[in-house]
């Protein structure tokens, strides 16, 4: 290029491509973002799904990455975004792990409640392990939230966090003494979709763990659209677009744009730079494996979950899976392609932290729930066997759900790309979190933004630091971009 580019396309507007775009447009750049679907948000997209009037989050539903994210502590950008409605609560308590229909251990933003919970050495360990991380859980998300491989600002933090993350779970674990706080980490290491004894899969936990003791297992008042909605409203104050309906499959599309991020998966990435990509980082994209798969419901419910455990009746978030070694077991069969006899299942209460999600009919009070248990990537279970499958898990620990249930939908692996591309196989998380791709996401490189293709970067959860709303994949990318002019 023979002078500063002064237009952008980002290709994709799912939470890291408005990101990125939001990015580019305060720096002075003429910003389109381009969505193949009638509506924007990817991931963070919801509806009354059921035409109950209610509001169901279509894929991500719970945030706890989302305000320590260093986009929303931006003091140029985070406010701006609060100004035009985005807010977050949290119910009365963040997490509850059922182990059983007779024990449940609970996760409280305060890590020292949260440790007052677990038997006494257990207790103790927990607080030491992450209260004095979480006290630091900004300066914590600044060094993780990025490619892996950097220099870090804070390397005796960045040593610190790193001393229990590197280790597989399965070792990390060992330092609690009871099952419940065993199963408790594992259920939050379980995140990441990864074998539990695979190195470095402490990692995903640890973090969540950090974040959560910071600001919470929080939800977007009014559903997730409402993050969407409010970076599309300060795009469009910086002068952005955002145009719906169109598919991009080749870059010629584009015209003559002087910079294209693109929010897609590594795979439509591919398809749309086609032999423009150099062999080198051809190569290294065709190694690129994705991860287990989720099988998701949506129900309406009459009332609430009848859940065994007091605690789990007032949690925004609520894992099924028992111990930590049956999480290890399921989490291995997904991984090897096996249906688990018992999936680890989230299951999501938003209107426990959010009211208006939910509404009063002829007496009754209808409530919007959110699941998904993770299956093997590419299993082919019919809508019906989804429900089962979830609603099974639920149903063990919370006997007559079935009987709560009003209506319902059923997401199974296929339908879950169907409603966005970026989830190939089902996989939500933007590709296998295996220790190579934590290092080298979507290739090692000391910019794995960069596609290879003069301008163009990748900016989805395909990229560093991964999955999860936290708008970093996006803002690094488009901070490289501007780098590079």
């Amino acid at each position: 290029m023979s002078g500063p580019a002064t237009t952008a396309v980002v290709v994709g507007s799912g939470p890291n491509g408005l990101a990125a775009a939001l990015v580019l447009a305060r720096a002075g750049l003429s910003v389109t973002v381009v969505e193949a679907g009638d509506t924007p948000g990817g991931g963070v997209r919801s509806s009354d799904l059921l035409g109950a009037g209610l509001i169901h989050d279509h894929c991500s539903a719970v945030h706890p990455l989302a305000q320590v994210s260093p986009l929303l502590r931006d003091p140029a950008i985070g406010p701006g975004l609060a100004d035009h409605g985005l807010r977050f609560a949290t119910a009365p308590v963040d997490m509850v792990h059922v182990l059983s229909p007779s024990t449940a251990t609970t996760l409280h933003t305060s890590a020292a409640q949260t440790g007052a919970g677990l038997p006494g050495h257990d207790g103790r360990t927990w607080q030491a392990s992450f209260a004095p991380l979480a006290s630091r859980a900004d300066a914590v998300a600044d060094e993780l939230l990025g490619p892996l491989v950097h220099l870090p600002r804070h390397p005796l933090l960045l040593a610190a966090f790193g001393a229990g993350a590197a280790l597989p779970a399965s070792w990390s674990w060992r330092r609690w003494r009871s099952p419940d706080a065993r199963a408790l980490f594992a259920g939050i290491a379980a995140h990441a979709f990864t074998p539990l004894h695979h190195p470095a899969s402490a990692a995903a936990g640890t973090l969540l763990t950090v974040a959560g003791h910071r600001h919470g297992w929080p939800v977007a008042v009014g559903g997730s659209r409402r993050i969407a909605d409010t970076l599309i409203h300060s795009l469009r104050q910086a002068g952005g677009t955002v145009t719906t309906g169109t598919r991009v499959t080749d870059l010629s599309q584009l015209g003559d744009a002087d910079i294209v991020l693109l929010d897609t998966s590594v795979e439509a990435a591919a398809g749309i730079l086609g032999d423009r990509i150099p062999g080198r980082v051809a190569r290294a994209w065709s190694r690129f494996t994705r991860g287990p798969a989720v099988a998701k419901i949506d129900v309406v419910l009459d009332g609430d979950v009848p859940w065994t455990s007091t605690d789990a009746r007032r949690a925004g978030t609520v894992h099924l899976g028992g111990t930590a070694e049956e999480i290890a077991v399921a989490e291995r069969d997904c991984w090897e392609g096996r249906l688990p006899d018992r999936p680890f299942t989230l299951v999501a209460q938003q209107y426990l932290a959010d009211p208006s999600r939910s509404r009063t009919v002829g007496g009754r009070r209808l409530n919007p729930l959110w699941a998904y248990s993770h299956v093997p990537a590419g299993w082919d279970g019919t809508a019906q066997e989804t429900f089962d499958l979830v609603a099974a898990q639920i149903e063990r620990v919370a006997p007559g759900f079935r009987d709560a249930v009003v209506d319902w939908a059923a997401t199974p692996p296929s339908a879950v790309e169907a409603h966005n591309a970026n989830n190939v196989g089902g996989d939500i998380s933007g590709g296998a979190n295996h220790l190579r791709q934590l290092v080298a996401r979507p290739r090692f490189s000391p910019d794995p933004y960069f596609t290879g293709v003069p301008g163009v970067y990748l900016c989805s959860s395909s990229t560093a630091p991964g999955g999860g709303v936290h708008f970093m994949c996006g803002v690094r990318a488009a901070e490289r971009a501007l780098t590079a002019l």
